[in-house]
């Protein structure tokens, strides 16, 4: 599963286990008219890469209070994440100031800001600091902090303080769950109290999520989508979440399939 995307049963099976929030095999079989061996092979898959989580007789979502683990996410919707972050890099001119902070999809986000010149870049991602640090045009500053083993990132409140010091033209976050009335949602305490800096500390923000998150449950409230600017995904959001988005003026760009 790690090494290719979901086929569009499986990402139907997800969002029906999300719907439902428990379902068995016979209850899966039945509704996607396949076999139950069928049903448990995508079960496996889905299980293996971090989706659903086994229970007896059945299946349900994740905990709402771990994430996956780095490595996981980092081969998750590859694809999407790599569009997403292609679109986001689009919208940042040269010369500009910008926040990046933790996540897979931001790190794909500096990896597409490369090829920029002149950006100053404050970030408490260090895999992202040691990336763009590579092109010598760029000014790179890191916020000190404690540093997490799992995926390098910097929290903590010498975290904030430094984000604290700046007003940047962009800041660029990313997500773990979007509820549908539009509460961004996360897993980590620390990560969020950075997160909700940079928003303050940003002329503009904007966020990078792909559809996965939409509904996905997760402990931590950041705060409303409207202290967000603009949403850069790879699927138009659902219906229900359009009035929520046009209340809180926030703009989409979907970073369609080619």
């Amino acid at each position: 599963m790690s090494d290719r995307v979901l086929n569009r049963r499986q990402e139907q099976l997800v969002a029906r286990v999300r719907e439902e929030g428990f379902a068995t095999v016979e209850d899966l079989a039945g509704h996607f008219e396949v076999t139950q061996q069928t049903i448990r092979r995508d079960l496996a898959a889905l299980c293996d890469a971090g989706l659903l989580r086994r229970y007896h007789g059945g299946v349900s979502l994740p905990s709402s209070v771990e994430n996956l683990a780095y490595t996981k996410r980092q081969n998750l919707w590859q694809e999407e994440k790599l569009r997403i972050a292609a679109l986001l890099a689009q919208h940042i001119p040269d010369d500009a100031s910008l926040f990046i902070n933790l996540g897979t999809t931001n790190e794909d986000v500096a990896r597409a800001l490369m090829n920029h010149r002149g950006l100053r870049v404050i970030t408490n991602n260090l895999n992202v600091a040691i990336m763009l640090s590579e092109n010598p045009s760029f000014e790179v500053i890191v916020a000190g902090g404690v540093v997490r083993g799992r995926d390098h990132g910097v929290t903590g409140q010498p975290t904030i303080e430094l984000i604290r010091q700046f007003k940047v033209d962009f800041g660029v976050i990313g997500i773990s769950g979007i509820d549908p009335d539009g509460t961004l949602f996360d897993f980590d305490l620390h990560e969020v109290r950075v997160a909700q800096a940079i928003i303050e500390h940003s002329r503009q923000v904007f966020l990078a999520a792909d559809h996965s998150k939409v509904g996905r449950d997760a402990l931590v409230r950041l705060g409303p989508i409207s202290l967000v600017h603009a949403w850069f995904t790879d699927r138009a959001p659902p219906p229900e979440l359009a009035p929520v988005l046009a209340e809180a003026g926030t703009q989409v760009h979907v970073a369609a399939e080619p």
